[in-house]
């Protein structure tokens, strides 16, 4: 076995003494940077999406800092660059509409720039799979660093959790239950330091699933934002890319099929937000592999829950931390023959199961055994029928067992504006039998498919004290929500799909058991309907949301736009000049 480095990419750069050589190299210098920077050594990018507008991930540029010495102290030189940075909490119509943007600025930004190996600065919602996918396009040596959840909000001396909180205490507003004054109050005490939220959501739960799969360091899911260590995580995952890209230790050797359906089985035991579904669907398909919504049936069914964290259960991320974290989750699925692939390559060269076998568990009611879980099958349910052709999805773990199994009449919202007028009308013939169904909120519909799923109940239904209806729609739902919500119902309505047939007094049949998700009406009603349908228009005629309305895939398919689907690799492009 030959000892001579291999050549890194970056030397198609720095690495002549020609008249392109010369020009890279001089640009550079005019920061600062001495001659034996270019001597070899990889070139690290450090992929940030830092933002003041992404409140999630303000902290970043510290996060970088730590990461830069790390990179430094092995051997490498750091380099910094910006990308989209989509916050979940401010940007409309929602952060989903520019996950794939973000994704081709990072593919591209890579794939040109004299970069050997990056380090992924991830946070909100959003930016995990956003830039995985753009890394995983490229296939490079990548890891991820996440910046970590908020401390525990505080509200009148209780914890409670960001997102959650939110749902919990608009509908104890509408109910009477509370002021005005005390839902306001509750607004400094819920984000109370930097960082993501705090309870199983979608930002949690992409960074177990980046842990999952293998593609960061043991315990950077959990580690609060605020916490010192979440700043050693940073320098340490800065001296391992540097080793990385001297190994080659590419996306495609960590993000195999086994990664994939470790991550399924894992989103199960901790509860995770159904959009997980959506995003591995999407960073497996920049990869080349195939995974489908029937693997989340087939991984997922029959896993229990096993974290006691909001919005399913009581604790947040703080607290799961300070249990152990996701390596005694894994741990604990390992011990018990659940993880499905002990074996599978991580980015510090170990497998997964090395990783973890020894991982200290401090707290069983955060991190619950197997045998005393929150829900004994906390897997994702897939649905279909007739309603859902390519399938929805239902998390069982935040929804109300009484209405896993449930018939009922529809009450149909033709968008959300429409469900906004209506839901307030106290002469609103709905009960808490009925189900709740809006429609054009997918992802050509909205567009960008925004979390308006879990949609509020009726102010008379919560002055009755009901707190939960079954809801179906083609939108997505914020992971800190809950309730008996069907969600990504595939084909969207905008697309032609039979939710758009569906009208008031209609029956639907929810059958979790089983899979099954019935419009009460005859094949031929449902064609003779569907004929009569005639799409939305859109507001906006051209840009980026044109491109997007005529590309993007259904919810089944990942959301991505067809184009971008594969890998195209890291090879240098022509020179500039």
């Amino acid at each position: 076995m030959s000892d001579t480095p291999r050549k890194l990419r970056s030397t198609e750069w720095f690495g002549s003494a020609d008249k392109n050589g010369f020009m890279y190299r001089s640009w550079m210098k005019n920061q600062g940077i001495p001659d034996h920077a270019f001597d070899g050594r990889p070139i690290i990018g450090i992929c940030n999406t830092w933002s003041e507008l992404t409140p999630c991930n303000a902290h970043f540029r510290k996060l970088a800092e730590h990461v830069k010495k790390g990179v430094l102290e092995a051997g490498g030189y750091p380099v910094e660059f910006p990308v989209f940075s989509n916050g979940e909490s401010n940007l409309r119509p929602t952060a989903m509409l520019t996950r794939n943007l973000a994704s081709m600025d990072v593919e591209e930004a890579i794939r040109g720039n004299p970069i050997d190996a990056v380090v992924l600065l991830v946070g909100c919602d959003k930016t995990t799979p956003a830039l995985l996918m753009g890394a995983a396009s490229c296939d490079v040596p990548a890891i991820v660093v996440t910046g970590g959840p908020m401390l525990n909000g505080k509200l009148e001396g209780k914890n409670i959790g960001s997102g959650t909180a939110v749902w919990q205490l608009h509908e104890s507003l509408k109910a009477g239950e509370i002021n005005m004054h005390q839902f306001l109050a509750a607004e400094g005490g819920m984000s109370r330091s930097a960082g993501t939220c705090n309870t199983m959501g979608t930002a949690s739960t992409m960074a177990c699933m980046a842990e999952a799969l293998g593609t960061s360091l043991p315990h950077n899911a959990a580690i609060p934002a605020v916490d010192a260590r979440r700043y050693v995580l940073a320098h340490m995952s800065g001296q391992r890319i540097v080793q990385m890209a001297h190994e080659d230790l590419r996306l495609s050797k960590i993000l195999t099929r086994e990664a994939f359906e470790n991550a399924i089985r894992t989103n199960a035991a901790i509860g995770g937000s159904t959009n997980a579904v959506i995003h591995l669907k999407a960073i497996a398909g920049r990869i080349g592999v195939e995974l489908e919504l029937d693997d989340w049936t087939r991984l997922g069914k029959g896993t229990p829950t096993v974290v006691d964290l909001q919005p399913s259960g009581r604790f947040l991320m703080e607290e799961f931390y300070y249990a152990g974290g996701l390596p005694a989750v894994l741990r604990r699925l390992g011990e018990n023959n659940l993880l499905p692939h002990p074996d599978a390559l991580t980015v510090n060269g170990k497998s997964l199961w090395e990783n973890v076998a020894d991982a200290p568990q401090y707290n069983d009611e955060v991190i619950r055994p197997l045998d005393k879980p929150l829900v004994p099958d906390g897997g994702i349910c897939v649905l279909r029928g007739n309603l859902a052709p390519r399938g929805a999805v239902l998390k069982p773990s935040a929804a109300s067992p009484h209405l896993l199994q449930h018939r009922g009449r529809a009450v149909v919202f033709e968008n959300l504006e429409h469900y906004k007028e209506r839901i307030v009308d106290e002469d609103l013939d709905i009960d808490e039998t009925c189900v709740m169904v809006l429609k054009n909120c997918g992802p050509r519909g909205y567009p960008g498919m925004a979390e308006v799923g879990n949609m509020g109940l009726p102010p008379k239904l919560l002055r009755r004290g009901i707190k939960d209806m079954v809801r179906i729609s083609d939108a997505r739902m914020s992971g800190t929500a809950y309730g008996t919500v069907v969600l990504h119902v595939a084909p969207e309505a905008a697309a032609g799909g039979p939710l758009a047939a569906v009208r008031d007094g209609d029956f639907i049949e929810l059958d979790c058991t089983t899979g099954r998700l019935h419009l009460d009406i005859s094949d031929e009603e449902l064609a003779t309907r569907l004929a009569q349908v005639t799409p939305p228009e859109h507001a906006m005629k051209g840009g980026y949301q044109r491109l997007y309305v005529n590309h993007v895939l259904q919810a089944d398919q990942g959301c991505d736009f067809e184009f971008l689907i594969g890998c195209r690799g890291s090879a240098v492009p022509r020179h500039s000049h």
